[in-house]
């Protein structure tokens, strides 16, 4: 299984939890922003996006040991398919003896979740400092613009561009802006475009293929 992914979601998600102390969300962007222009925002944003995951990778190099973790990675990955291979082929007695090992593969995949989540220890200051502090005064609340929605997951905790309601509300920022993206969106979506590339030349990548 690769994680990044599943890490950039969670290291992303919070942007969109309830601001930490007034107990409503934060839109993210500004009335008068400092970089105007949606041409420049979209590159400008991806570049944060660019430098955050480079600093992300550089602390993973520097917390985990790559190589430790690979070899857990491979050898619980091996297990799962081998363990899988017998259920399907209902071999009972090759079943039981990789039964045998399930409590220490539980602890291996434990010490991986520990080894990925670290970093994000360190990481998830910086970026929530520059999500809330200086983000919000460079750009405007939605920066990029999508031929389709892209709101796949029901309800709006995980909001990335504009609704056709919103977009007709007067008071909402998205008025007259469906399919635009937020901020915080196209952070994400950047991120995701330019990960897997830094963490091939970085070497931090999880992928073992």
């Amino acid at each position: 299984m690769d994680f990044n992914f599943i890490l950039l979601f969670i290291d992303s998600a919070f942007l969109q939890l309830p601001d930490f102390l007034g107990g409503e969300r934060m839109a993210l962007g500004s009335d008068d922003p400092i970089i105007k222009g949606l041409i420049l925002s979209m590159f400008a944003v991806s570049g944060f996006g660019i430098l955050l995951n480079v600093f992300n990778s550089a602390v993973r190099r520097k917390m985990v040991d790559q190589t430790k973790l690979k070899r857990i990675m491979k050898e619980t990955r091996t297990w799962q398919k081998e363990r899988m291979a017998a259920m399907r082929s209902k071999d009972t007695a090759k079943s039981a003896e990789l039964n045998k090992k399930s409590s220490y593969m539980n602890k291996m995949s434990m010490e991986m979740m520990q080894m990925n989540m670290r970093p994000m220890m360190i990481t998830f200051v910086p970026l929530i400092l520059i999500f809330y502090l200086v983000l919000p005064q460079l750009f405007t609340y939605t920066v990029a613009i999508s031929p389709i929605p892209l709101n796949v997951i029901p309800g709006d905790m995980f909001q990335l561009t504009c609704t056709a309601e919103q977009a007709l509300d007067a008071t909402h920022i998205c008025f007259g802006k469906e399919n635009h993206l937020m901020l915080w969106a196209w952070y994400f979506l950047s991120s995701i475009a330019f990960s897997g590339i830094i963490m091939r030349i970085t070497k931090t990548s999880m992928d073992l293929g």
